[in-house]
This record gives structure tokens, C-alpha cells and sequence, in this order.
């Protein structure tokens, strides 16, 4: 190499050089230490949910978020014995701490022999299409080598899960694969490749999904019209995360970091004024900020809360009549009374309340449940001798007790004329002819890429 030659090289890493085009020669090394960190590390931000952070192997945070389990306690480090032999089982696992998931707490998951965590409440046949936290979903088959196991470690922060030495089902000769999950309590997410032999584009999806990224969906019950009081079940995935299949490789590492969702705000002000990447609103109904996408959707349509916010407002004050004077009084857990007359509030301590409210008390509670459109004078104006809601309780206790005579009635019916119309519609309808319902809520090893019998 000649002395340019070697002035040149110097300038990619230093930005110094003694040639006479040294301009030139800095532009190019600046362009290429840029691209040279860019391909250490590259950053996605696009994924509205989370962010993500693919760190190559020559980077030093790439050994760190690797776990050894060789360095943890040996009496918190399992070994999951009926996944570590088995193909295409799923097992629950409890968590020792509330994980975020777009927002929604988890305290159990399903980890799966393919190489990916369910995080579903409902156990089905079809874990693989959404729910999922994959960091390299594939045909993985553990029972074909005694070193194939599947571990966790949970210490209280952090649940690790690791497929370790495990082999493809259908290509065994690839080689084994190592890799492992990290779930942080702070709903950061963090997957690890210690082996993969072969590009994961390479993987063959055909008897079952490669995936590598995360999944969301909200379950919706439908009533069946033909068959009373059966319902099914629907699942919609509202977002997904998709990695670059290409990045992954032997020693690389993901990092995932949750964003802001609506589900984090508690009351309506912060809500409808959040600057997030999701056009949050509040629904007094449910009492609970959402952006009508994610595992309540089923309860924000339920309640109209779709209807409800389009107003974008909060019923903290009635700002058509302001300078209405109203006089209220709340009680504190401490004992104390605010008592607010139109636009100030002062505190004041007083008795605790007693159990027994009184005729004004009342009157307050059902201006307070009304509309807010009565002013303060129709609350006060009431008659003394009318209780609308105690007649409306009694009125209550009548029509319980209606029902309950006519259910007797009828039982001695059907027991002395077990041949009428209405037994035979009865023994027709009993539960052990009810229709088995494809999706179910249990805790037992699903094998859950097979298809359930009609």
C-alpha cells in the first residue's frame, strides 16, 4: 500500500488526512461511519406500540442481553420437562410480576415448543396466528434430542424463557437452535440469538408459521341465532410486529420498548388531552381511557362509548350553565366534606357520615345521577312524601317475587305432566345436548397446531 493508500484508510476512521482532496476524503469517511453505525445498530420506530433496537454481534450490549442461566440460582432455573419432549405443546407459566403488554397487565403466559410465548386468555387450537411474543416461530421439535430443553427463570423483575439446542422437525441436519425471550416488568421485551445456523428466511413455513416480532388481538362473542344460548367466539389482531427476518443471526439481539397507550391514563382529563401517537378518548361508562382497539373492545362497544366520546369531553363542569349555583357535599375516606357552591371549593372537617341517609342527602344523590341539565332549584323543590326510589325498590322485590312463584309453579307442572309440550322442550335443551364450544378457557398442554374434530 502507498503512502495516499494509507491516508486514505486512516481518514474512514479518524476524519484526518494529508492529501490534497482531504475534503473529499472527509465526506466519505463521515458517510461511512455512518453507515457503519447504522449496520452495528439499526432502530425501527415505526411500530406505533414499540419500538425496536437490532444490535449486530461486534457491538458489546449485544453479550450483555444475553442471560446466562449458568450464573443464576440453580433453584430458580427450570427446566420444563413436558415441553422439553414433546412437539407442538403449549404449557402455562405463572409470572411473579404484572407484564405490560400493549398496555394490558399479564400475570400468566403460555409458552410454546415453537419457539414462541402465547399471551392469550384463551386457550385454542390456533396459538400460532396472533397473541404472540416470537422471537424465531418455527417447526421446532424438542423430543428429538435429549440436549434439546426448554427453560424459564423468573427473579421477580424478569421472566427468561430459552428454546435451548433445539432442532426443525422437518430439516433436522440444519442444526440446533438457541435463543431465549426476556420479559422485563417495565413491558420491555428483549430476544437473544446465541445459534442459528441457518437465515431464517430459509426456514421452511409449510407445516407451520416462522414468524419473528409480536401480536395483539381483542376476542369479540357473537350469539348464534340458530342454536340459543350458544356463542361464538371471534378473534380480530388490531397490530403486529414484524422484525427483518434477515438481521437475525448468530450472537444478535432485539430490543423492544413499549410506547404510551391510552390504557395508561386513569382519568378524563389527561386522556383527551394526551399528545400520543393514538387519538385517545374517556368513556364515563366504563371509566376508562382507550382508543377503542385493544382486549376491552368488546366492552367499549357494549357501552357506546364509540357514541360517547365524539364530544371530546369531560363532565368535570357544565360550562352552559356556569354561574349556576349548586350546592354539594362529598364525604372523604378521612372523615372530612368538601362542600362546593358554583365555581370554589373549600374543605372542612366534620363527623363521618352516617349510615342512614337523609332526606336532603337524597335529593342530592339522585340530582347528582341525573343528567346534570336539572338545576339546583327543581332538586329543591321536590315534594317531602315522595321517595321514587323507594318505590322503585319495592316495585323491584314485587316482580322477584312474581318470577320466583311462576318458576314454581311451572316445576310442578312439568313434574306431574312429564309429557306435556313443555317438559319435552326441556329434556330437548338440557346441557348434555348443548353443542361443544370450539374455544375454551383451561390449563392443560393444548396441542395447539392441530385442527379439533367436528
Amino acid at each position: 500500500m502507498d503512502e495516499t493508500q494509507r491516508e486514505l484508510s486512516h481518514d474512514y476512521f479518524t476524519g484526518n488526512t494529508k492529501s490534497p482532496t482531504g475534503s473529499l476524503h472527509r465526506e466519505i469517511s463521515s458517510a461511512s461511519i455512518l453507515f457503519f453505525l447504522f449496520f452495528l445498530l439499526q432502530e425501527d420506530t415505526d411500530h406505533n406500540y414499540y419500538t425496536s433496537k437490532t444490535y449486530s454481534p461486534s457491538i458489546a450490549l449485544t453479550k450483555d442481553l444475553w442471560v446466562n442461566f449458568e450464573q443464576m440460582e440453580k433453584d430458580k432455573v427450570k427446566i420444563h420437562g413436558i415441553l422439553s419432549n414433546t412437539h407442538r405443546q403449549a404449557a402455562r407459566v405463572n409470572l411473579s410480576f404484572d407484564f405490560p403488554f400493549y398496555g394490558h397487565f399479564l400475570r400468566e403466559i403460555t409458552v410454546a415448543t415453537g419457539g414462541f410465548i402465547y399471551t392469550g386468555d384463551v386457550l385454542h387450537r390456533m396459538l400460532t396466528a396472533t397473541q404472540y411474543i416470537a422471537p424465531l416461530m418455527a417447526n421446532f421439535d424438542p423430543s428429538v434430542s435429549r440436549n434439546s430443553t426448554v427453560i424459564y427463570f423468573d427473579n421477580g423483575t424478569a421472566l427468561v424463557v430459552q428454546w435451548d439446542h433445539v432442532h426443525l422437525q422437518d430439516n433436522y441436519n440444519l442444526g440446533s437452535f438457541t435463543f431465549q425471550a426476556t420479559l422485563h416488568d417495565t413491558g420491555r421485551i428483549v430476544f437473544a440469538y446465541k445459534e442459528i445456523p441457518v437465515e431464517v428466511s430459509q426456514i421452511s413455513s409449510v407445516n407451520h408459521p416462522v414468524k419473528v416480532g409480536l401480536s395483539d388481538a381483542f376476542v369479540v362473542v357473537h350469539k348464534i341465532q340458530q342454536i340459543p344460548n350458544v356463542r361464538r367466539r371471534t378473534i380480530y389482531e388490531y397490530h403486529r410486529v414484524e422484525l427483518t427476518k434477515t438481521r437475525i443471526t448468530n450472537s444478535t439481539a432485539v430490543e423492544i420498548t413499549p410506547l404510551p397507550t391510552c390504557l395508561q391514563f386513569t382519568s378524563c382529563g389527561p386522556c383527551i388531552s394526551s399528545q400520543i401517537n393514538f387519538n385517545c378518548s374517556w368513556c364515563h361508562r366504563l371509566n376508562r381511557c382507550s382508543s377503542g382497539f385493544d382486549r376491552h373492545r368488546q366492552d367499549w362497544v357494549d357501552n357506546s362509548c364509540p357514541d360517547e366520546t365524539k364530544d371530546k369531553m369531560c363532565d368535570i363542569m357544565d360550562t352552559t350553565n356556569r354561574y349556576a349555583t349548586t350546592i354539594v357535599t362529598r364525604a372523604t375516606p378521612r372523615g372530612e366534606e368538601v362542600t362546593a357552591t358554583g365555581d370554589t371549593a373549600t374543605l372542612a372537617t366534620s363527623q363521618p357520615p352516617t349510615s342512614i341517609p337523609t332526606d336532603d342527602d337524597t335529593k342530592i344523590a339522585l340530582h347528582l345521577r341525573d343528567n346534570q341539565g336539572i338545576s339546583g332549584e327543581s332538586a329543591v323543590d321536590r315534594v317531602p312524601g315522595e321517595h321514587p326510589l323507594h318505590t322503585g325498590l319495592i316495585l323491584g322485590i314485587l316482580l322477584v317475587m312474581l318470577v320466583m312463584i311462576a318458576g314454581v309453579l311451572i316445576t310442578i307442572y312439568i313434574y306431574h305432566h312429564p309429557t306435556s309440550a313443555a317438559s319435552l322442550f326441556l329434556l330437548e335443551r338440557r346441557p348434555n345436548r348443548w353443542p361443544a364450544m370450539k374455544f375454551r378457557r383451561g390449563s392443560g398442554h393444548p396441542a395447539y397446531a392441530e385442527v379439533e374434530p367436528c
